[in-house]
């Protein structure tokens, strides 16, 4: 049996240092396990949806294996729960001495036939797969944030709503092609349904559930496009632009930005092949927010410079972009150019002539730039003028989007905390926690994280050992 290299081809592969860490003992017994199935990283890797280089860096242990990915290891090349018990010891502190007494690959004769059927195209994973960010309290009574697998994490948070929700899907969450067909419906429309239905789910319950589903979507596009031409594979290119943004967005809320920014690439990437400036604009202003997000403020207003320069002249995508932009000012703690730049964008939302075809940026509208305004202003230090902006945010939001709610109310409570408020802080905040379990946002729980550190100098007062007692039960749930 030859030997299978990184890149698939019969090559000898690069050589493995087991005895340097628990770590790199791990991946050295991953790497066993493949190579006696005679699978190449991308075989393997398309057939359990993960990325072939964040394999390859977990089997020369530069890179720490996620529970998810060693269970999918072990599933596929039936290891029968060794690889599992291996992950397993090495958590739970055991050292190299310790793995190899107890810890031996015993290869089976056969490879799991859960390997046929599956999808090839690897290519759809993002480059960060070792789970999501989620806050850990340490023995000092600080909070750092740690890194678990979604499988875990969905558990953490409460499958069983997840698993209800799922029962809302409709047929295109079926990933491959002969499903889309077998239907009798237009493959495009059930795809544009899916997208919609993963949008209102995330809202409900964040990104954990939707981010797999989103991900099979995309490979259900790639193999539509394969035997389609003018309009429809540009509908197509169209449909993968959205859904890679999507993707964006996702991995956005669930503080794996690496992940985010790769998705963000691929939108960019498509919206130049699919032909649409309009969407091509969109993208541009989503990676300022992402920017943003990242606290990249040069990042965040030269791409939303950017973007407002290929926008038609008094357009919505054009007020998208100013809005974006000006967070990027209160970055750098420029209180000048950030105001300017609100009142840029909300001059141009109160005269631009939106077009009712266009989808992008639909849902900007004034208290939209006002909560953003908010959110610059707590950047800024303007603690009670960021609360206020806040409050009139949660006041104005449709009843659906529950984890916005939970943004806001967070922001909010930071916002009071900033300015001395400490019971009214812990009274939002452990508003905004509950709704941060139930979906498992990470920008919420970093927001809390936040507040929790604030709240230490007011620790003795009543509603402030309320909240951090919840917190603490909170972050234990979690982990």
């Amino acid at each position: 049996m030859g030997l299978i290299g990184e890149d698939g081809v019969g090559q000898r592969p690069n050589e493995l240092t087991p005895h340097a860490s628990p770590q790199h003992y791990l991946g050295a017994e991953m790497r066993a396990w493949r190579t006696q199935r005679d699978l190449s990283l991308g075989k393997l890797g398309s057939a359990i949806l993960f990325n072939s280089s964040y394999m390859a860096r977990v089997e020369r242990g530069d890179q720490a294996a996620s529970a998810e990915l060693v269970r999918a290891y072990d599933d596929a090349l039936g290891a029968g729960g060794s690889l599992v018990r291996l992950h397993e010891s090495i958590i739970q502190g055991a050292n190299l001495e310790a793995l190899r007494a107890l810890h031996v690959s015993k290869p089976a004769n056969h490879v799991s036939k859960r390997l046929g059927g599956v999808a090839e195209d690897a290519s759809t994973q993002a480059p960060s797969e070792e789970g999501l960010s989620v806050p850990v309290r340490t023995e000092d009574g600080g909070i750092i944030f740690v890194s678990l697998s979604r499988r875990a994490l969905i558990s953490a948070l409460g499958a069983g709503a997840a698993l209800a929700a799922s029962s809302e899907l409709p047929a295109a969450a079926q990933p491959r092609r002969s499903s889309l067909s077998a239907s009798g419906a237009n493959p495009i429309e059930l795809l544009q349904a899916t997208r919609r239905v993963l949008i209102d789910n995330d809202n409900r319950f964040g990104p954990g559930m939707v981010i797999p589903i989103a991900q099979q979507q995309i490979s259900a596009i790639k193999e539509l496009r394969t035997d389609r031409r003018g309009a429809d594979r540009r509908q197509l290119l169209q449909l993968q632009t959205q859904y890679s943004e999507l993707l964006g967005w996702f991995f956005q809320d669930a503080g794996d930005f690496r992940a985010a920014q790769h998705w963000m690439r691929e939108a960019l990437e498509t919206s130049h092949m699919s032909g649409d400036p309009e969407l091509t604009t969109y993208i541009l202003a989503r990676r300022s927010q992402l920017a943003g997000d990242m606290r990249d403020p040069i990042e965040a207003v030269d791409v939303a410079e950017a973007a407002e320069d290929m926008a038609d002249p008094g357009s919505r995508l054009a007020a998208v972009a100013a809005t974006y932009g000006a967070h990027g000012h209160a970055l750098r703690s420029d209180s000048i150019s950030t105001q300017r730049a609100y009142e840029h964008a909300l001059a141009l939302h109160a005269t631009m002539d939106p077009d009712p075809a266009s989808p992008w940026g639909v849902w900007l509208d004034a208290a939209y730039i006002e909560v953003q305004r908010a959110h610059s202003l707590a950047a800024l230090g303007d603690h009670l003028g960021a609360a206020a902006g806040f409050r009139d945010a949660i006041s104005r939001l449709p009843a659906g989007y529950h984890r916005d709610r939970g943004v806001y109310l967070a922001r909010e409570a930071v916002a009071l905390a900033g300015a001395g408020e400490a019971e009214q802080a812990a009274a939002i905040g452990l508003q905004a926690l509950s709704i941060g379990v139930e979906t498992g946002s990470a920008r919420i729980n970093r927001e809390l994280a936040q507040l929790d550190e604030a709240m230490e100098q007011w620790r003795t007062a009543p509603g402030v050992a309320d909240f951090r007692e919840a917190m603490s039960e909170a972050v234990l749930k979690q982990a």
